[in-house]
């Protein structure tokens, strides 16, 4: 898409919840004169990141100054070989100091530790230019008052940039040329937080739960996203009705899984995923759940984890692991061990899954 004199122009009006933007993308733009779709200003904003360190891979903590934002990443290979999961942190995404973006991502399958990475890689990038040219697509339609509703706007831009991106990763990802996803993939959870809104977008059964406080002073849990698993009736449905099968083995009561109309393959065990192009004609899609949320005195952390820890752990628990620890820097860390120890309780005799988790703070000194 070509991005004209006459969108800059009108992006300079914006409203102020977009300051910010119309100077970050001018400056790009003005450095690469005839871009076409502004894919090289999101390539250029993510090197600047990486140089001023302001993207955080695999475990570890992050924490800008004069940031909103406290990060506490971790990441526990399981004992099914190589660790499958990775994960991202990036403050001032977008070269936006309102704007975080983190994400985990769960990889399955024999490349399916090189499919997460390539996700993990290519979603921010993309991301940034289906928001930027959705923004300038909303500053010159006559019949969108920029002003009039702003949180509704916001979401609005974000889950179309959200469902325009997904589909161009997935497109990409079935065409590398050195990336085997036929029967590998991954899930993809994932959140932008804008100012006191979060954007929540989640392809898969990693799971996003909320921290916040009751009346009573409590922490309670709030469950942001949907496991989406093949037992669930809508997720089973369209399955079967693209002659997809969804059933359980017999070692196996009470996980249901997606194969192939003739063949005992794939036996996928989530119903949205990146990859697995085997069974993409068979009910398994990459469509983003999107949502948001705004943010208030009362939330305290959100909390973004594999299956691995869910598998074993309930959100309240999780809730009372994070905040039960003195050290804000170790709660994910906290977490996966915690979910670690219950798998060898619970699931004996039951491989151990790969167990990664982020926990987001909404406070620049975390709560001790």
């Amino acid at each position: 898409m070509v991005v004209g004199i006459e969108i800059l122009e009108a992006m300079s009006h914006f409203s102020s919840m977009f300051n910010g933007l119309a100077r970050s993308f001018s400056i790009k733009r003005a450095k690469n004169p005839g871009n076409g779709d502004g894919r090289e200003a999101a390539e250029a904003m993510a090197k600047d990141a990486k140089k001023n360190d302001l993207i955080l891979r695999s475990s570890g903590v992050v924490n800008t100054d004069g940031s909103d934002n406290f990060a506490s990443v971790f990441s526990r290979r399981g004992q099914k070989g190589v660790n499958q999961d990775c994960a991202i942190v990036w403050e001032e995404f977008g070269c936006q100091a309102d704007m975080l973006f983190c994400g985990i991502f769960d990889g399955h399958g024999p490349w399916g530790h090189f499919v997460a990475k390539r996700v993990r890689e290519s979603m921010p990038s993309s991301l940034l230019c289906n928001w930027q040219e959705a923004l300038a697509r909303a500053s010159l339609d006559e019949d969108i008052d920029l002003e009039s509703d702003k949180k509704d706007q916001r979401f609005h831009i974000w889950k179309h940039s959200y469902l325009n991106t997904c589909a161009l990763v997935d497109r990409e990802l079935e065409h590398h040329r050195k990336i085997d996803s036929f029967h590998s993939g991954t899930t993809a959870l994932t959140i932008v937080r804008q100012g006191d809104l979060i954007f929540v977008a989640n392809v898969g059964d990693s799971r996003a739960v909320l921290a916040t406080t009751s009346d009573d002073g409590t922490l309670v849990p709030v469950q942001l996203t949907v496991d989406f698993k093949p037992s669930l009736p809508q997720e089973a449905e369209r399955i079967i009705q693209c002659n997809g099968r969804v059933f359980c083995l017999h070692d196996e009561p009470g996980v249901h899984r997606v194969w192939l109309p003739h063949d005992e393959s794939p036996g996928l065990a989530m119903s949205r995923a990146f990859g697995d192009y085997c069974v993409k004609d068979y009910g398994l899609i990459s469509v983003p759940e999107v949502t948001q949320r705004h943010i208030t005195s009362r939330d305290q952390f959100v909390v973004l984890a594999t299956d691995g820890v869910w598998d074993v752990i309930s959100n309240q628990e999780a809730v009372q692991i994070v905040s039960s620890t003195l050290d804000k820097a170790k709660a994910a860390k906290h977490l996966v061990e915690s979910a670690a120890r219950a798998w060898k309780k619970k699931r004996k005799g039951i491989a151990m899954d790969d167990i990664s988790a982020i926990c987001l703070f909404f406070h620049s000194t975390p709560l001790s």
